[in-house]
């Protein structure tokens, strides 16, 4: 296993680590588009120790027009989240999901975002660790209040006019259903399709039916047709999808083949609010 791989951490890996009582903390982004229960689903059970961690008020600043459904947070109110959680300067992070990490993806790549290197995924989620035979915990948890000291822009970032341009020097993913994708349906923005030149690559084809990310070796067969690669000659990647959230398991799977893509934060939600700014439709880029 590569060391890109070591984005992700087994159950077992996580049940072990936290049997060494080394200080790891635990977050819990349990989120999905249309449910609002994250924290009733997080009180109901959640790994032992494990922080709650609010997609909409802790990962996202207020949602508008211009910015998308999803912005990424101030800087300095993330910061802030940050010691809440109680993240210090030597801490380990794992976060975890219920949904394959399609959520917790946002957590990893904005811990990485702010400068905090040692943050990894639960490769399965809460149901991997069930899996395992893990104990849940019921309730609240509040962390003793950590002493680390974010930075901001660690990872790559492109904004609605780079992601304009962007097929026109590298390749740039649309990670939403295929369907949405083609222009089918559109149950959220107010316009339907994709960012012209986009290709398409549903993040959900990314996961087994585990919900845990494909071997390195699929994943690269996925990525190679659409003209992603990694090493010597490689055209620039990007990502987005309908807010910026799921866009972010595209980077983390890119990640682990040790490709660095930029993420799109306002995603189709920002594009598609700009009139003027065309959309195509279909199953070609």
């Amino acid at each position: 296993m590569g060391e890109e791989r070591r984005t992700l951490i087994t159950a077992r890996e996580l049940a072990a680590l936290l049997d060494g009582a080394t200080g790891t903390v635990l977050l819990d982004v349990r989120w999905a588009l249309g449910d609002a229960r994250g924290r009733d689903h997080y009180e109901a059970g959640h790994i032992p120790g494990a922080i709650f961690v609010d997609l909409e008020s802790e990962l996202s600043a207020r949602p508008s027009p211009a910015a998308g459904r999803h912005p990424l947070p101030d800087a300095q109110d993330f910061a802030v989240s940050v010691r809440r959680w109680g993240i210090n300067t030597d801490s380990a992070v794992v976060v975890y999901d219920a949904t394959g990490a399609l959520a917790a993806a946002r957590g990893w790549w904005l811990l990485r975002h702010a400068g905090i290197g040692n943050v990894r995924v639960l490769d399965g989620g809460l149901d991997a660790w069930e899996d395992g035979g893990h104990a849940l915990q019921t309730g609240n948890n509040t962390a003793v209040p950590g002493n680390a000291q974010p930075g901001w822009g660690h990872m790559p970032v492109i904004d609605i006019d780079q992601a304009a341009a962007f097929p026109g020097h590298g390749i740039l993913l649309d990670s939403r259903a295929a369907e949405r994708y083609r222009g089918e349906v559109e149950p959220i923005d107010p316009r339907a399709g994709h960012i012209p030149g986009a290709r398409n690559r549903p993040v959900t084809e990314n996961l087994d039916a585990g919900k845990r990310l494909l071997e390195p070796g699929e994943l690269t067969r996925a990525y190679g047709q659409l003209g992603v690669k990694a090493g010597a000659g490689a055209q620039d990647v990007a990502a987005y999808c309908g807010s910026g959230v799921t866009a972010a398991h595209q980077v983390l799977a890119l990640e682990t083949l040790g490709v660095r893509a930029a993420l799109f934060p306002g995603s189709w939600s920002q594009y598609c609010a700009d009139p003027s700014r065309p959309a195509a439709t279909g199953a070609t880029p």
